[in-house]
């Protein structure tokens, strides 16, 4: 298999429930790494083009989702579900999905933005609402 051009590591860190700066993990990382590397399947990218891996802590909590796009040396941040397709084709299209990237200030956790708020858990199927 040939080295890929991009690599994605998307951090899957989970911190216990009521870390103050949180975790990706609980912000719902785990699923957009699996959203991406289907997305990226479906798009005949995963080959040749990307790779999206699991990272443990990226150092960026309180700005996660969080994902490290190498080799470019930039950083998505507060990462959705909803940001995937976008994602995926500006890496088709060799460019980057700008109001996704984390400016300067979000790398110290006292000058960052705020953080997503972790998804709110789903019922189980079958149980109350």
């Amino acid at each position: 298999m040939p080295q890929r051009k991009r690599y994605l590591f998307v951090c899957v860190n989970r911190r216990p429930d009521g870390t103050p700066k949180g975790s990706c993990a609980q912000r719902g990382a785990v699923e957009i790494h699996a959203a991406l590397k289907d997305a990226l399947k479906d798009r005949g990218l995963a080959k040749t083009e990307v790779r999206a891996c699991t990272s443990s802590c990226l150092d960026v909590c309180w700005a996660g989702p969080a994902i490290a796009v190498e080799p470019d040396g930039y950083f998505y941040g507060r990462v959705t579900m909803e940001d995937v397709p976008a994602i995926v084709e500006s890496l088709a299209n060799g460019t980057r999905v700008e109001r996704l990237l984390l400016p300067s200030n979000d790398f110290d956790e006292k000058t960052a933005g705020p953080p997503l708020p972790a998804p709110k858990a789903k019922p189980a199927e079958g149980g109350e609402p």
